[in-house]
């Protein structure tokens, strides 16, 4: 009965991660958690559409093994949203239809199916059981082995528009992490002696402690007692002070020290099921209905009763079933415990559960799903707080907003793929999903799983129907990890043909076209007036802001609905823009990341965040701009006149470069490379640094009397090579190979070859200089102003080698690539950062960490991505059905590792006015710019048309970035330009011509009333085809 096992594949999994695949994944749950993961054993039992989300999460997670335990034959209504079944396995069983293709997800972790009962012995065999769609009854036989024999339990159920989750992961369950936060740290800058000591922190940034928390001192300077301390659990006094233990007998603080935050441990403990039934705890999903989940923990009774009573569920909005199942939820409500029992069962919300519990939505099982398995990794790994114990959830406002006349008639199955949504909405949601133009902006890891979900509703899949998606990239290895519709021998195809070709298996009758075209003002030829003005919405599936909001932005001028969402770890957001009713995308956006100051990268970094930046820094200023400049200065005849004319510094320093890489170090073979690579090391972790402490000597006062190196300022210490120490000689090696290929020299991979040359070389001793000048802050940097000397300046250029005596030479700029361990580039910033933080005293970092900071990883687990794009799937459902309350709406945000969920109404958009007129985001003026004689109107009847019509003077007219017209203009060019025609004047100051897709120009206006007042106004869409 059992079928696909793989013993070899599962040995190695457990001893061996694999980084390439997991990368994404490791930055979410660490190595520690992820070994956990691969030595635990799942059972799934019931493989209908919940079903197999759970088990495509944790396959992709990497689990020991999965095992697919359902004894039914699969339906007409499983099709809905059981993506791995197809029509022609309408009859087979479930399990082993699915087993072939869920075992392709992930080579590590076996997969394998079973159909027979689930008896004590077999249940021993995992370390984690998951119930789905299950009977009551059932779950309590099964809940009550698990719980004696300590395995853990998972029980998921949906229900048309409603959810139910249930934990239990026994009486004592180890907590390792219940966050997954990075541990904080802060900068001590005083300590009491008292009882309890005050630790006060520099208030350079807020310390972000809790009380609660435990922390470890380092590096104190005279209350050196806390240096060794266990860690100390504290009580936060303010957001730079927190009190710790009796620190009354220890020495006298002097200076210094940092304080960091330490994960402790902790025991929790789970009721069984039977216990849980009649005292439940519950995690409410959405705080507007904070009383539901006591309601709907009721209704699920009511419901098992019934579907026992009848083996099947109630009808699909049928009043009789409806009326039986309030009955016996006023029943069960009688007999509950009082933890249970209602005061006032709320019979309207049981009797929708009765209408739509026949249903089956691919959406409410991507995001029950979501969180189901991630509760299973939770259970695997003691990382991240688990759900404790039931979670209930229900997307009521996805159905119509009015009463429908004859719901019933419309539900009734047609024996067709869609037969468990109809049950839910009724036949004519699903012509319309048929009908829907859909651009999907990103094929990604939200791609795939909005495809997915896109297929198994009917989006676009019918005979006018159609979806485009689009997508650059190309598939690397690292996203198969959750970009699930990728297989391994994907990699290197294109994202968006692999994901439309993987989604025509899923519904053959899906209407999706692929493109590879980025979305930005560079594609508005291919994406123009025609392709938007043609669809019904837009879903974004990006990973970068830029991009959102450009998209956001074509949404709002086409006045289409924009599904937007994204994932950070276990963080995931929600968000709906519907055209007229919502603020848009933009008009609300996260702060800006604070940067570190430049000074604090050059001379006085205290994190290895630091470090790494300046790593990355360093990286591009030897590998990537100067081969750029060269190549600019070889090619472009104006570059040095260009370059002249620059502000301030900047000539010198460019030709400076080109002097650099074509006079001064120009390499003729790869000992050239490694003696540059050798020099180099000297000059960045022994010389710049001896000239720094030349500046600023250890025991420097500042002008208060203070220690100039104290506080963030560490002080740092020269280093001496070692042809031994392995971080100097992986420098030298990555520094001269990454060197190498910038000249197109062939590099080397012989370290014994290259230890035993340096050891050849001669560095000259270093002696620090005089008048050298080091900036200590950025305010001082930005103040201080350099005079070029234009002596020394043509002397440089007489030293240049004019670019014709070197005909056909190219230098080649490496672009960093951080998932290719091959290429040495992390080599290069990993021994580089580490080095400068061995100089500053600064723990190094492994390479996993350095990559995630170094390479901009945005960590990404599949489990998030499920439940997010299940959100945004429901709420697709209302914007097909064209919902026009604003509270029908939700936007949301959730966190899997706590477990946080956080539902709200979307924000209407701003209002404004101009004399009687409101006015939003959504609203502009439309003039016709081909007037009725065919003549296209000039600047000067487009103002007089705006003082006339709207009684507004422009006082400054603008078309992106060109200024086209302003009130203080000079007059010659004013006269000029006023009987010009407004598409002559864009051409001409923007220096390009409108190309034949262009049909409208959105036009930017300041304008005062007839006060003279400054007032604001919509923008101009100016029609000129």
């Amino acid at each position: 009965m059992a079928s696909g096992t793989n013993k070899e594949i599962s040995k190695a999994s457990e001893t061996h991660i694999d980084e390439g695949l997991y990368s994404r994944q490791l930055y979410v749950l660490g190595h520690e958690a992820m070994k956990h993961l691969q030595t635990s054993s799942v059972l799934i039992s019931g493989l209908r559409g919940l079903g197999v989300e759970i088990a495509k999460n944790i396959i992709l997670a990497g689990v020991k093994a999965v095992t697919l335990h359902d004894p039914g034959t699969a339906q007409w209504s499983d099709l809905s949203s059981q993506f791995y079944l197809r029509e022609e396995d309408i009859g087979k069983n479930r399990a082993e239809v699915s087993q072939p293709r869920l075992a392709e997800l992930n080579s590590y972790v076996p997969v394998s199916s079973y159909t027979g009962p689930l008896i004590e012995d077999f249940l021993n065999g995992f370390q984690v059981v998951v119930l789905t769609n299950s009977p009551l009854e059932y779950q309590l036989q099964v809940g009550e082995i698990c719980h004696n024999r300590g395995i853990k339990l998972v029980v998921a159920d949906t229900r048309g528009l409603f959810g139910q989750l249930f934990c239990d992961f026994g009486e004592e369950m180890i907590l390792v992490d219940s966050t997954g936060e990075q541990p904080l740290s802060a900068m001590v800058s005083m300590v009491t002696k008292d009882n309890p000591g005050v630790v006060t922190c520099l208030d350079e940034s807020r310390h972000g402690f809790e009380s609660g928390d435990f922390v470890s001192f380092t590096e104190v300077q005279g209350m050196s007692e806390l240096n060794g301390l266990h860690p100390t659990e504290i009580t936060v006094l303010g957001p730079y002070t927190f009190s710790i233990c009796d620190t009354s007998n220890f020495s006298d603080y002097i200076r210094g020290g940092i304080v960091s935050q330490v994960k402790v441990s902790q025991k929790i403990g789970f009721k069984s099921l039977g216990a849980s039934l009649a005292d439940p705890d519950f995690v409410v999903t959405d705080f507007a209905k904070y009383s539901r989940p006591a309601q709907l923990h009721i209704g699920f009774q009511a419901l098992h009763q019934f579907c026992a009573q009848h083996s099947r569920a109630p009808r699909p909005h049928n009043e009789e079933d409806a009326a039986e199942l309030v009955a016996l939820a006023q029943a069960v409500n009688i007999q509950a415990a009082p933890a249970v029992q209602q005061e006032n069962l709320d019979e309207d919300l049981i009797r929708k559960l009765s209408y739509v519990a026949a249903g089956d939505l691919a959406p409410m099982n991507a995001f029950i799903g979501g969180l189901a398995a991630q509760e299973v990794m939770k259970a695997c790994s003691g990382k991240f707080m688990p759900i404790r114990q039931w979670l209930y959830f229900d997307a009521l406002e996805c159905l119509p907003e009015e009463k429908v006349a004859f719901m019933e008639d419309r539900c009734l199955p047609r024996q067709n793929r869609y037969d468990g949504q109809v049950a839910v909405f009724g036949s004519d949601l699903q012509e319309k999903l048929g009908k829907q133009k859909y651009f999907l902006v990103g094929a990604g890891a939200l791609g795939c799983e909005l495809l997915k979900n896109f297929a198994m509703i009917g989006l676009g899949c019918g005979e006018d129907g159609q979806i485009t998606v689009t997508d650059m990239d190309t598939i690397e290895k690292s996203n198969l990890n959750r970009q699930f519709l990728f297989r391994p021998w994907d990699v290197t195809k294109l994202k968006s043909d692999t994901a439309a070709a993987a989604v025509r298996q899923i519904n053959p009758l899906i209407r999706v076209m692929s493109h590879q075209n980025h979305v930005g003002p560079d594609t508005e030829h291919v994406y123009d007036d025609d392709f938007f003005q043609n669809l019904d919405g837009v879903a974004n599936a990006l990973d970068n802001v830029d991009a959102r909001l450009y998209v956001d932005r074509r949404c709002v001028y086409y006045r289409k609905p924009l599904l937007e969402s994204g994932t950070l770890g276990t963080k995931g957001n929600v968000q709906v823009v519907i055209p007229y009713l919502t603020e848009s995308y933009s008009s609300s956006q996260d702060p800006p990341e604070k940067s570190v100051p430049i000074c604090t990268l050059k001379n006085f970094p205290n994190a290895i965040e630091h470090t790494l930046q300046w790593a990355r820094d360093e990286f591009e200023g030897l590998f990537k701009k100067p081969a750029e400049i060269v190549n600019q200065y070889l090619m472009d005849s104006k570059f040095v006149d260009q370059t002249l004319n620059l502000a301030g510094n900047q000539p010198l320093e460019v030709l400076e470069v080109v002097e650099r890489s074509l006079v001064l170090q120009l390499p003729h073979n790869w000992s050239d490379c490694v003696t540059w690579a050798y020099q180099h090391w000297h000059t960045q972790y022994s010389d710049n640094i001896q000239q720094l402490l030349f500046n600023f000597p250890p025991d420097q006062l500042s002008s208060s009397g203070a220690l100039f190196w104290s506080g963030p300022k560490r002080c740092p210490h020269p280093l001496i090579f070692d042809v031994n120490n392995t971080l100097h000689l992986d420098y030298v090696m990555a520094a001269a190979n990454l060197f190498a290929q910038t000249y197109g020299l062939t590099g080397s991979r012989d370290r014994a070859a290259v230890a035993t040359f340096i050891q050849s070389l001669q560095v000259p001793t270093f002696t620090p200089k005089s008048g050298i000048k080091i900036h200590v802050s950025d305010q001082e940097l930005q103040s201080s102003s350099a005079s070029v000397d234009d002596v020394y300046l043509e002397k440089l250029m007489a030293t240049l080698p004019s670019p014709v005596m070197l005909p056909g030479f190219k230098m080649c700029p490496i672009d960093f690539e951080k998932d290719d361990d091959s290429n040495f580039h992390m080599d290069f910033i990993l021994a580089a950062s580490n080095l400068r933080a061995e100089n500053y005293d600064i723990s190094p970092a492994d390479r996993h960490k350095s990559k995630l900071i170094a390479g901009k990883i945005i960590p990404a687990i599949a489990t998030t991505t499920a439940a997010v794009v299940g959100l945004v799937c429901l709420e697709l459902y209302k914007v097909v059905q064209g919902h026009q309350r604003l509270e029908s709406y939700k936007n949301g945000f959730i966190n899997l590792a706590l477990p946080f969920f956080s539902f709200s109404a979307p924000l209407p958009p701003p209002r404004h006015r101009y004399y009687e007129h409101e006015w939003t985001l959504w609203d502009r003026f439309e003039v016709q710019g081909i007037q009725p004689n065919g003549e296209e109107m000039t600047l000067k009847q487009f103002l007089e048309y705006f003082k006339k019509e709207h009684r507004l003077e422009i006082t400054m007219l603008s078309q992106g970035v060109s200024m086209l017209y302003s009130m203080f203009m000079p007059a010659t060019k004013l006269k000029e330009r006023l009987n010009q025609r407004m598409t002559q004047i864009v051409s001409s100051v923007s220096k390009q011509d409108l190309g034949r897709h262009v049909r409208t120009l959105v036009l930017e206006l300041c304008c005062n009333n007839q006060s003279g007042e400054d007032i604001e106004v919509p923008y101009v869409r100016y029609i000129i085809r």
